[in-house]
């Protein structure tokens, strides 16, 4: 069948989470980004995520009812852990909320310009500041596979 990857959640990882969806909810919700910019890269810096399970995270987060076969073939490869993705969504939703009625209440260029910055501290860390981080292995995840 599928490989299923399973991070481990204690109560710091959880908090991690919840806190990793409200960040991309309220930028979602203030200048309309969130999965690349902010979930992807989180999950990797801060939970130390493989590059590919971070995005089949994200994906299935933000694109599972539209996106639903690109989700499909990220968990069919173990990419996607959905109790990973739940624990974003909570914090997500209510960022999003918070983050609309924080830019709904600013000027229109101080939104744009939030996000400029935003893109150009992405970019520069990724470019210059990534070094080979150590990912999770088996010592520190439970993985399953079945045919």
């Amino acid at each position: 069948m599928f490989k299923r990857k399973k991070y481990k959640m204690d109560m710091t990882t959880i908090l991690i989470l919840v806190i990793i969806g409200l960040a991309a909810g309220m930028l979602g919700g203030m200048v309309g980004i969130g999965g690349g910019i902010i979930i992807v890269p989180a999950l990797v810096y801060l939970l130390r995520f493989s590059q590919l399970d971070a995005q089949g995270t994200s994906l299935a987060l933000i694109m599972f009812p539209v996106g639903i076969l690109g989700v499909l073939q990220y968990y069919k490869q173990g990419h996607v852990d959905f109790t990973v993705v739940a624990f974003i969504a909570i914090g997500f939703i209510i960022g999003s909320l918070l983050g609309s009625k924080i830019s709904l209440s600013i000027p229109q260029e101080t939104v744009k310009k939030c996000f400029a910055v935003l893109l150009l501290v992405m970019a520069i860390k990724m470019l210059f500041f990534d070094k080979n981080q150590k990912v999770k292995t088996p010592s520190n995840t439970t993985s399953t596979s079945g045919n």
